[in-house]
Parts: structure tokens; sequence; C-alpha cells
């Protein structure tokens, strides 16, 4: 049973970093999805890969797999930059603005 633990970027739609802060076990599948001939839609009969379990830190997570017997794959998480100006959103309405409004 193989699974991996890592912690989820933020979604492209969304500006702050909620939901990123926990680390996820999620199971890798172990058969192939299929088109069921009736509906056409895609099926599997694998449940583990339907589950993902939350944790506060990495070492939960790896604890749990060890202590469960499963074989974790730890993905470190990319850091990327913050990306703040000096003034913030507020800026672009502010009355003693310097530059002009160019939209």
């Amino acid at each position: 049973m193989r699974a991996r633990i890592y912690r989820p970027s933020r979604n492209a739609m969304q500006s702050g970093n909620a939901k990123t802060h926990h680390w996820v076990l999620e199971f890798s599948p172990e058969q192939a999805r299929r088109i069921d001939p009736l509906m056409g839609w895609t099926s599997s009969g694998d449940m583990k890969s339907q589950v993902q379990l939350r944790f506060e830190d990495r070492a939960a997570a790896e604890a749990y797999a060890e202590a469960h017997g499963i074989d974790a794959i730890v993905i470190e998480p990319k850091s990327r930059r913050p990306n703040l100006r000096p003034g913030g959103y507020g800026d672009n309405f502010a009355t003693n603005r310097r530059q002009v409004w160019t939209h």
C-alpha cells in the first residue's frame, strides 16, 4: 500500500493561503480506472483512492504512516515569495495618491 504525504498548494482562484497549512496523506490508486459500459462514467473499484487524511504537521502524518505500515513518500512544498506591496490594495483608492490612476 503506497501513499504520498504533501502540503497542498493554494488554489489559483484564491489570493490567500487558506487550507494550505495542513499536511495530507493520500493513497495512490491500486487499480486502473475503467469506463462504465452503461453510463459512460469513469469508475474504479479502489476505495482507498478516495481517502485523504489531514494532519497538523508532517511528523504526525509520517508517524501515522509508519504505525499502520504504509509506504509513504514525502513531497516537500515549494515555498514562494509573498507578493506584498507597501500600500496594498487600499493604496489604489488613497486620497493622497501621487500617480494617475490608470484604469
